[in-house]
């Protein structure tokens, strides 16, 4: 059965853990799909682990709809949540115009927009609209001009701030929050606090659910080595010794063999 942002919400109800990746291209979204994840997000961070940009910033709405198209084509199971680049939601209009896009465009089934109270306007836009939108809450990564990425919410006017954001939220109808590097307490707080599903990355481990880049759960190496992150596996050396042997065989005239070409 397909996921839905109603099926996501009751699974708070329900006592169930959602599991959360967030990739972006055909095959690895087939992959995940297949495995069993719930959720699937789209993520802006695409600019910085498949485009070498040094933070989200860069990416566009066009961007965003070429990578979210192709990871809706894999999915036949989990919900794809499509990040909205910076800037793609300045005002309600401009939010609305794009979300739009990004269901009829790229097949996404909901969105996610950073902040609380910044946006309040424009994501009583979008439910006004029907469009389900997630929250992000936490540290905002396209807040963070200059890349210094850090926990947030470890002082208690910053804590407060992020906790009323989180509430926000919820009374404004988002399907769940994902609630970003601050202190596993306050994660758990808010999590008691707000009826919607919370989904933690680098927020300890009483939220309602879990997300990871599914690059740093295969062990391929980026700019940033976040604590939070478990490596499932090591695909970078395993990548690399699989090219050194096709390279090592191409040398010594032992690729490809007879077998592997045509008569």
């Amino acid at each position: 059965m397909k996921h839905t942002p109603k099926t996501i919400y009751l699974k708070k109800q329900a006592g169930e853990k959602i599991v959360s990746l967030s990739l972006y291209d055909f095959p690895t979204a087939r992959i995940a799909d297949q495995a069993g994840v719930d959720l699937i997000m789209v993520g802006d961070s695409v600019g910085m682990v498949l485009l070498g940009h040094p933070s989200t910033l860069a990416m566009t709405v066009e961007q965003m709809l070429y990578h979210t198209a192709a990871v809706s084509k894999a999915v036949k199971r989990a919900l794809v949540v499509a990040d909205m680049p910076a800037h793609s939601y300045d005002d309600p209009a401009t939010a609305l115009r794009n979300a739009r896009r990004f269901l009829k465009e790229s097949g996404a089934d909901a969105v996610k927009l950073e902040g609380g109270s910044k946006v309040r306007d424009q994501i009583k836009e979008l439910v006004a609209a029907g469009i389900p939108v997630m929250g992000h809450a936490g540290m905002l990564p396209q807040g963070i001009g200059d890349g210094k990425y850090r926990v947030y919410g470890k002082e208690s006017a910053e804590a407060k701030e992020i906790f009323e954001d989180a509430k926000l939220l919820d009374q404004l109808g988002v399907f769940s929050i994902v609630l970003e590097c601050i202190p596993a307490k306050l994660a758990a707080e808010i999590t008691r606090a707000v009826r919607c599903p919370t989904i933690g990355i680098g927020a300890g481990p009483s939220t309602d659910g879990q997300v990871l880049v599914l690059q740093d759960l295969l062990g391929i190496r980026s700019g940033v080595s976040p604590r939070f992150v478990r490596r499932y596996a090591k695909l970078e050396e395993a990548i690399q010794k699989a090219v050194g042997r096709f390279c090592r065989d191409v040398r010594k005239k032992k690729f490809p063999s007879k077998k592997e070409s045509f008569a």
